[in-house]
């Protein structure tokens, strides 16, 4: 019995996880990955004294990645023919990424799954970014504020009025807003996301760290 519920939990695992190194370009949508700039550089780019956490950049929701996932789990380091970006295209996507390190691990993990090239994909990352309108509203965050994730995905349904509720998720780590996620056809279109994805923060009293 102990081995049969053994199988049982390490296939309810695998639907989820799924194994690395898949195929390229085997994928069924994207989700669009907005950080909050500063709560990232509380949880982790202070500490490596990033260029992005500098004071005075004013970065609010910047790209943290074009992710290529399946309808139940998502692929990641897949294999493919295509080269490694340039130092110059990463470099390139520092303005909407935060810095060229984002933009080079942000390809090996998940770009290399997109079945594209590397300038491909970068173009493609953009383009999805463009696609989503940042509220203006955060620029004006210069202290802490607590608040439910809720409060912030009305801000993004409200500057976005072709987005649904089931096609954003808000992300919370460590007591901090992280991130909104925006599920996106392999055409860019706004659409549902995954059950998987779809797992909002549900903390009343998340904190949005202020604008750098």
């Amino acid at each position: 019995m102990r081995l049969f519920l053994l199988a049982v939990a390490a296939l309810c695992w695998a639907s989820t996880a799924r194994a690395e190194g898949e195929r390229a370009g085997d994928f069924d949508y994207y989700v669009l990955s907005l950080s909050w700039s500063a709560a990232w550089c509380a949880l982790e780019g202070d500490d490596r004294d990033d260029p992005q956490c500098d004071a005075g950049r004013g970065l609010t929701f910047v790209l943290h990645g074009l992710w290529p996932q399946y309808e139940d789990g998502w692929p990641s380091w897949c294999r493919t023919g295509e080269r490694d970006p340039t130092r110059g295209e990463t470099a390139a996507m520092a303005d909407i990424m935060g810095g060229a390190g984002t933009a080079f691990y942000q390809w090996k993990k998940h770009g290399r799954c997109s079945g594209l090239s590397a300038p491909a994909f970068f173009r493609t990352a953009r383009e999805a970014y463009g696609r989503v309108a940042i509220p203006e509203l955060f620029e004006e965050v210069s202290r802490p504020l607590s608040l439910s994730a809720g409060v912030i995905e009305e801000a993004f349904l409200e500057a976005n009025p072709g987005l649904a509720r089931d096609q954003i998720t808000i992300t919370c780590k460590d007591g901090l807003i992280q991130e909104a996620r925006v599920c996106l056809t392999t055409d860019l279109q706004f659409r549902r996301c995954g059950d998987d994805v779809i797992r909002d923060c549900r903390l009343k009293d998340a904190v949005l760290e202020p604008v750098r």
